[in-house]
């Protein structure tokens, strides 16, 4: 019995593969900024500021990210 590739047996056809998202830190700085923000509550309200800062500006970047990319 010969062994052929997958493309060429009767009846298999290869699927496409759904295009994925580009890589981003958008995530990351949502992280850090709960993080923060959680941090502040229990230290100091400069901390608690930047991380709201922060947790706003990436969750407006990753949104603005995900609308242009549709």
């Amino acid at each position: 019995m010969s062994e052929e590739p997958r493309e060429k047996r009767a009846g298999w056809e290869p699927t496409r593969h759904p295009p994925l998202p580009r890589p981003t830190y958008f995530p990351a700085g949502l992280a850090l900024g709960s993080a923060l923000i959680f941090l502040g509550c229990i230290t100091s309200w400069v901390i608690l500021l930047a991380g709201a800062g922060l947790f706003a500006a990436a969750l407006a970047g990753w949104i603005a990210e995900i609308r242009h990319e549709r």
